[in-house]
């Protein structure tokens, strides 16, 4: 990917991002890559930006150690047709399929080990917002993941 196709990549998310902020109410649209496009890949989620407080700021969410020491991950076959990872607290599966509006990832199930009140909510918002996502980009070794509610998850590509 050129410098060029880059920056258009990262203004058209920034416009998205921004215009999408300020529609009341908020965007419903989702969209994201087709299967093929992530299949037989690995993703390590490495930020997560709240949805804006009452102030108006934008906080960080702490995702640096689970009850595990285990980073929160995404894994697509190689086939591209499920995913799988590592929630927080549990390990998770789950199924995906393909429409106009591209990737969609459903029937999530997660093993059910009990962690500290903290690792469980965070498992619960991340495999809720993998469930029921607003848009999902791929940018080179990134993956965008941005919520109906106004979060922004940024996954890292793991090589293997």
């Amino acid at each position: 990917m050129t410098r060029f196709q880059r920056l258009a990549t990262l203004t058209a998310l920034a416009i998205t991002l921004a215009a999408c902020a300020t529609v009341i109410p908020p965007c419903s649209a989702t969209s994201g890559p087709a299967s093929h496009e992530l299949a037989g890949t690995q993703w390590e989620l490495i930020r997560w930006h709240q949805a804006k407080n009452e102030q108006g700021v934008v906080r960080l969410r702490n995702i640096s150690h689970s009850d595990k020491g285990m980073p929160l991950s995404l894994t697509i076959s190689p086939d591209g047709n499920t995913a799988a990872g590592f929630a927080g607290c549990n390990l998770y599966n789950a199924t995906i399929t393909n429409d106009e509006k591209g990737l969609l990832i459903g029937k999530i199930a997660a093993t059910k080990k009990s962690c500290s009140v903290y690792a469980e909510e965070l498992e619960r918002r991340f495999l809720s917002y993998l469930g029921d996502y607003r848009t999902l980009i791929r940018d080179g070794d990134r993956l965008i993941l941005m919520t109906k509610d106004g979060e922004v998850l940024s996954f890292a590509l793991r090589t293997r």
